[in-house]
């Protein structure tokens, strides 16, 4: 009963979309109705360069220009840590704070070289006056001023670690952020022991508004990539968002590990949706170097193993047309055989016409 009723729907609606015609010589044609003629699109079919892809798969990552990496300068407890991972920090702001015999030894070291430094100063006003009244030799003087250089050097030396390293008096010392970005790497706990040869990074910072996607080239399509080639950027978390970049570099050597070589497409990210350590699926475009009759993939119908376009003249004149199709790259299908350029198809609603025309 539904299936008849589907049925006679249907012949109500393709009545009232075509209009049948008895011609003298041709027999019988079909016609678009006005409504029909609103319902359908046309478009014109060009020659056009032809496109291929190329599917890959890898990872979001921080720019190396743009990151830097923190190392533990000095043995100590780590007394307090104010930033998380995650968090975006400003240049000179301090990550950590800790507590070192170290750095009381430079602040025994500074008060030191303030000491010598003047007892130098009162040494070659000395000398100076008793070369004055003849009592001592030129040579004397020199010895003495040559003892302030060196004291004014020392002290130079022990400011210049205080101005590095951010030094207060006492024994404690903050670590700082040298750049502003966020935190992508903390390994570091409250109340742990640094040592100063411990050679792991305890902060990781980058300015993630830029950042690069590294992907896997297997070995079979390495001779189809090329720099500059125009990258689509997919991630799980942004099913429906498309980041776009272009091929910046290519590592031209294979990973023992992965047996595939790497390349690197930037993607800006100033809405900062991108974030480092995410999957991603990126997309190359690139071209063949060669032209073919390029449809509206939606005009193309599949019927008895074959493929078939509706070209169209005008409302009278409506043509049932095999193709072959050479390849179809999401809206677009390009046609080896079959097509014309400047030839006109039906790109929406084709296939009820096609059904019209080949019961």
């Amino acid at each position: 009963m539904i299936r008849l009723t589907l049925l006679a729907f249907g012949g109500l609606f393709l009545s009232g979309c075509f209009k049948k015609e008895i011609q003298s010589d041709t027999g019988v044609a079909f016609s678009m109705s006005d409504t029909m003629l609103a319902r359908c699109t046309f478009d014109t079919v060009r020659m056009q360069d032809v496109k291929d892809e190329l599917k890959l798969f890898g990872k979001v990552t921080a720019d190396n220009s743009r990151q830097t990496h923190i190392y533990p300068i000095m043995s100590g407890d780590v007394v307090s840590i104010p930033v998380e991972l995650g968090d975006y920090v400003k240049q000179g702001q301090v990550l950590a704070t800790v507590r070192s015999s170290e750095v009381a030894d430079f602040q025994r070291q500074l008060l030191d070289a303030r000491a010598d430094l003047a007892m130098a100063e009162k040494n070659l006003q000395v000398s100076r006056e008793l070369y004055a009244g003849k009592i001592n030799s030129e040579k004397d003087v020199t010895a003495a001023e040559k003892e302030l250089e060196k004291s004014k050097a020392e002290l130079s030396r022990i400011n210049e670690v205080y101005n590095i390293y951010h030094l207060k008096d006492g024994s404690i010392y903050n670590i700082t952020a040298p750049i502003s970005g966020f935190i992508i790497h903390k390994d570091i706990t409250q109340n742990e022991q640094l040592r100063s040869d411990k050679s792991d990074v305890i902060f990781s910072i980058a300015q993630i508004d830029e950042v690069w996607v590294l992907a896997n080239v297997n070995e079979s399509y390495i001779s189809r990539v090329e720099t500059g080639y125009e990258a689509e950027v997919r991630t799980i978390s942004y099913p429906d968002k498309v980041f776009k970049g272009k091929v910046d570099r290519i590592f031209n050597v294979i990973d023992p590990d992965t047996k595939a070589m790497k390349i690197l497409v930037k993607i800006r990210n100033q809405e900062l949706l991108l974030k480092p350590e995410m999957n991603a699926t990126v997309t190359l475009k690139y071209s063949e170097h060669r032209e073919l009759i390029a449809v509206p993939s939606s005009a193309v119908i599949f019927d008895k193993s074959k493929n078939w376009v509706m070209v169209f003249r005008d409302r009278h004149t409506i043509n049932t047309r095999q193709i072959e199709v050479y390849r179809q790259l999401g809206d677009v299908t390009y046609v080896s055989v079959g097509l014309k350029d400047g030839e006109r198809v039906i790109s929406k609603n084709g296939l009820m016409i096609y059904d019209a025309l080949n019961d």
